[in-house]
């Protein structure tokens, strides 16, 4: 395959992960059919099923992608040279942005595309499950590494279950955004999800200096 070739294949194949994301996000699952992607994508159905052997495929790939988006974000965010605590307020902040640009774009607050189409699909879907647990997983590693600098440097106490509380931790996040795509009002997200993590972290009024 020449070069071009391959180029315009990549393209194909990725402008209709971003579009099912986009879809998917703002609507729901159920509510986006092939048709409505190849159409949005302005890709012919025979290409999609060249890339993808249905959509649940399409759907996985793009539950890949939503968090391959954040990835570097993260990684700075949870970089061992940020203290432990400012790396949950800039996640927060992260959070809080992302979502924000979100609602401009599409008009509504979209919440999390990983516990959006789990709740949808997870029950249906075995891999959509799969994919969500494991997704969560690698998540939940970032928070367990600063809960454990948390503890180290006393801020925590030594007895802390570090994966009880990382998981406490997304599970809180996914409930902070389920709730304002429920109310449409990203000000509840904005106002309530940075001061209520450090509550759930055990840090409330410990808040790390700006820097």
């Amino acid at each position: 395959m020449s070069n071009i070739k391959q180029k315009a294949t990549q393209d194909t194949k990725q402008i209709l992960i971003d579009t099912a994301s986009e879809l998917i996000w703002k609507s729901s699952y159920g509510a986006v059919s092939v048709d409505d992607i190849c159409k949005a994508a302005n890709v012919k159905k025979g290409s999609f099923y060249h890339f993808f052997p249905s959509k649940v495929d399409l759907a996985l790939a793009a539950l890949e992608e939503f968090h391959q988006s954040k990835k570097a974000a993260y990684d700075r965010i949870f970089s061992p040279e940020t203290p432990p605590l400012k790396r949950f307020e800039q996640m927060a902040d992260l959070v809080c942005e992302m979502q924000e640009k979100a609602a401009l774009k599409h008009g509504r607050v979209c919440g999390c595309p990983h516990a959006s189409l789990g709740c949808e699909m997870a029950g249906q879907e075995n891999a959509i499950r799969d994919k969500v647990n494991d997704i969560t997983k690698r998540s939940e590693r970032y928070y367990e590494s600063a809960i454990r600098d948390l503890i180290a440097e006393g801020t925590l106490p030594k007895e802390t279950d570090v994966k009880a509380k990382a998981q406490e931790v997304f599970t809180y996040l996914l409930g902070q955004l389920t709730f304002a795509r429920i109310q449409n009002d990203i000000n509840l997200l904005k106002r309530d999800f940075k001061p209520g993590l450090l509550r759930i972290l055990g840090v409330s009024g410990k808040a790390s200096e700006a820097t």
